[in-house]
């Protein structure tokens, strides 16, 4: 018996699921964030390398009896110099084993749709969008870097939570329910406080800042209208996101749109009106079908083994 590994890498968790030659889960494991951008190569190259031994340990099985390990992790394919070294890097660690690395978009898209014709997009600490079409072809697009794209993601909701506290502190805005949850949350006796506590805790850390889209959902659910309208931006960013990837490929209409990644959580806040931009790309709007790390296992399959591809897929889908 073989096995296979997916590996579904973000900027603030890493997961590991190792599965059987039929498909059937065997151990999965979690551990941090693996951007080489964020945390360096040597860094990102022992996670992985210790991620993928103690999920073999979880299942009592031998790296010699892995038969391919597929993985998606953040920044790949963005950087001529750096993607060598890392992906030299990480098959160094697993002799022997087939290893494929992508952008963890792929993984994300083979967990939405298993695999199939569509687009997913990636709404977590970053944004970005992959698709196939019924050729074949693949595009992404969005994700190009902090500082001036990953619109619509959970960072870009986070710093879009503080600007909205800032214009209501000041009374540039109605003073909605987020302007509380912000002072209870930090125990404000000034609101001008927040600003030395996000320089010296939050501002280094792009998942802290990412967090913060917490506390816009909970002012959303509150009914704060400046925290509901955020999350209509960002649905409308999303939906260019996709656009981008629906101008590159060809798709009939009605083709499917999936979705992955933590800002999903707020539900119909930012479903319903991510639904309205799918509409009027003329897709439809499709919940995932499998998480994203059971989507780089697939992926596994998908390229090492695609005559076992369709049941085991099959397998898999079932089970959800």
């Amino acid at each position: 018996m073989k096995y296979y590994i997916g590996v579904d890498g973000g900027g603030t968790k890493t997961a590991f699921s190792l599965c059987s030659g039929d498909g059937e889960p065997i151990a999965e494991h979690l551990t941090a964030g693996s951007s080489y951008l964020m945390y360096g190569i040597d860094l990102v190259v022992e996670r992985i390398k210790t991620g993928v031994e103690q999920c073999l340990q979880k299942g009592n099985v031998s790296l010699g009896d892995v038969a391919a390990i597929s993985m998606g992790l953040p920044c790949v394919g963005e950087n001529a110099v750096m993607d060598p070294q890392l992906k030299e890097r990480i098959c160094a660690c697993f002799p022997g084993v087939q290893i494929y690395v992508t952008n963890d978009v792929e993984v994300g898209w083979a967990g939405s749709l298993a695999c199939e014709e569509g687009i997913n997009v990636v709404a977590g600490t970053g944004s970005i969008a992959f698709g196939e079409d019924g050729s074949g072809k693949t595009a992404r697009s969005g994700g190009w870097a902090e500082f001036f794209s990953d619109e619509g993601s959970c960072y870009w909701t986070g710093r879009k939570t503080l600007e909205l506290f800032s214009k209501e502190a000041d009374h540039r805005l109605p003073r909605g329910p987020l302007y509380d949850i912000i002072r209870e949350e930090f125990r404000l006796s000034d609101d001008f406080e927040l600003i030395d506590l996000m320089v010296k805790e939050y501002f280094p850390y792009r998942e802290k800042v990412a967090s913060l889209q917490i506390l816009l959902e909970k002012a959303a659910v509150r009914g704060d209208p400046q925290a509901i309208e955020a999350y209509r931006a960002a649905a409308a960013e999303l939906g260019l996101i996709v656009r981008g990837v629906v101008n590159q490929l060809h798709f009939e209409p009605g083709f499917p749109i999936s979705y992955s990644g933590g800002l999903f959580k707020a539900g119909d806040l930012i479903l319903k009106p991510f639904g309205e931009q799918i509409h009027a790309l003329g897709g439809r709007l499709v919940k995932p079908q499998l998480s994203p790390v059971t989507g780089a296992v697939l992926l596994c399959f998908f390229k090492f083994n695609p005559a076992d591809f369709p049941s085991v897929a099959q397998k898999i889908k079932n089970r959800q």
